[in-house]
């Protein structure tokens, strides 16, 4: 079975052209790096340089597709080209492949080579002096120190300096993805807020009109229409102050740039009131005392949103509120009457309860809405179990 090598890359192939040219340039100049009269030259004369500089340049065209092997071709080459006059092109192209394969090889060769070669350059320094008692002879580690440890220090250190690059530009990403993924998710968690809001505050006026309206377009009796468009007003006047203030807190340059303030459970009464107005039966027990800003405002809002369920829904009897604080837990209850409505109704859409199931949800609480049975017939009960210690104070909405 054949064995493919890999393609060169198109640098490679520049770098092994160009050093194979300059290699020929000096060739045929005459130019060697010993003459022919040195002991350890067995392969005198110009022709036996070409071999080992043609080799080393087929292995620059490997330098990064396959760096161990080029080096290994090379380290035949450099040891073939000793034993002739020597070509300084052949012994630069193999400073290169020694470099190259630091830098491209695989981690384990990255580490490996630097500790081969310096201990080669320490052996060439100190046996050479050891045997011969000659200063020349520590020539010889100097040049094993250039030619070979030198490339391969210089490769680590790139490629150190190259993974650090790598691994800080991959942590910028993950931190780049990480805060789109935190804006993305706050982004919709202040729409599921905002979402919130609009419909609490606003459903309840509009669900009264809707209503209102209905029964005075349906009887001809005037002071009963008179009746029910003074509470359309009062509903719409209100609701469009709710809008005002809303869009005030998502524009600036809206004209109402105060804060506004967030409803409290002192705020039930009116709240009841408001009801009653539009002509609920409604009694209200409230004992819960003093309770963080977050569950105040969690507990305001489901027992408004039940109100107006209730308005929309419920059939006639009454609607019974109650608040009380046992054990660290405040409890909602609010129930009304299960059945068909005498009067006009409004459509609902299910919003209300995804409503109120994530503010108790939001502050580790429990809810739960569902018709039940009770002495006096079937009721629709809302009961929200809202935590009070350890609660953070903030905006919970």
């Amino acid at each position: 079975m054949a064995v493919r090598l890999p393609r060169p890359r198109r640098f490679d192939v520049y770098i092994a052209l160009g050093s194979l040219l300059g290699g020929l340039l000096l060739w045929a100049l005459g130019l060697a790096t010993r003459p022919a009269t040195e002991a350890y030259v067995l392969l005198p004369g110009r022709w036996p340089v070409l071999l080992p500089l043609f080799v080393m340049a087929g292995c620059e065209l490997l330098r990064r597709s396959s760096p161990r092997t080029a080096l290994l071709v090379g380290t035949a080459a450099i040891v073939l080209d000793v034993f002739t006059q020597g070509n300084l092109v052949t012994i630069l192209m193999y400073t290169d492949l020694m470099y190259a394969a630091v830098l491209y090889g695989p981690p384990a060769s990255a580490h490996r080579i630097p500790r081969i070669t310096g201990l080669l350059a320490v052996a060439g320094t100190v046996v050479p002096f050891a045997v011969w008692r000659e200063p020349e002879a520590l020539l010889i580690g100097v040049v094993t120190g250039i030619v070979a440890f030198g490339p391969a220090a210089t490769g680590l250190i790139v490629r150190n300096h190259r993974d650090a690059a790598v691994a800080a530009r991959l942590r910028a990403e993950q931190t780049a993805l990480l805060a789109e993924m935190d804006r993305t998710q706050a982004v919709t968690a202040e729409r599921a807020r905002m979402a919130r809001e609009l419909h609490d505050m606003v459903a309840n006026h509009l669900s009264a009109i809707a209503i209102h309206s209905t029964a005075a377009l349906s009887l001809e009796d005037p002071k009963t229409s008179q009746e029910a468009l003074v509470v359309i007003r009062e509903n719409s006047v209100a609701g469009l102050a709710e809008m005002r203030r809303l869009i005030g807190i998502l524009r600036d340059d809206s004209g109402d740039t105060e804060p506004v303030a967030a409803p409290t459970l002192d705020g039930l009464g009116a709240l009841v009131g408001n009801a009653r107005t539009n002509g609920l039966d409604v009694t209200l027990e409230a004992g819960q005392g003093k309770v963080p800003a977050p569950v105040e405002l969690a507990a305001y809002r489901i027992v408004q949103e039940s109100l107006t369920n209730a308005l929309k829904h419920a059939g006639p009897g009454r609607v019974a509120v109650s608040l009380g604080r046992r054990d660290g837990v405040l409890t909602v209850r609010i129930t009304s009457p299960y059945g068909d409505r005498d009067g006009p109704g409004a459509p609902g859409s299910g919003a209300g309860l995804v409503g109120m199931r994530e503010r108790a949800a939001l502050l580790d609480g429990t809810f739960e809405a569902g018709p039940e049975d009770s002495p006096d017939g079937k009721i629709w009960a809302v009961r929200a179990t809202l935590p009070v210690h350890d609660t953070v104070e903030g905006d919970t909405a």
